[in-house]
């Protein structure tokens, strides 16, 4: 195996922007900050919210109401 090929492995602090710090190893270096993690990820916690921009839910709805009103279950 070649000697210094492998990058420096840190144990860096992980800090959420809900205040969740975790430790884990990484390259990146030894501090890093993110916007979501996995205790505040809707999809992790369970919570699943829709934020609708400008009407985008709706307008989508509307659209493509045409293709589903022709089919009976």
């Amino acid at each position: 195996m070649k000697n210094d090929i492998h990058p420096k492995i840190y144990k860096a602090k992980v800090r959420c922007a809900c205040g969740n710090e975790i430790e884990l190893l990484t390259s990146k270096g030894e501090e890093m900050s993110v916007e979501i993690c996995s205790s505040c990820h809707p999809f992790f916690t369970g919570k699943q919210r829709f934020v609708d921009t400008a009407g985008r839910i709706d307008r989508f709805r509307k659209k493509y109401a045409k293709f589903g009103a022709g089919k009976e279950n």
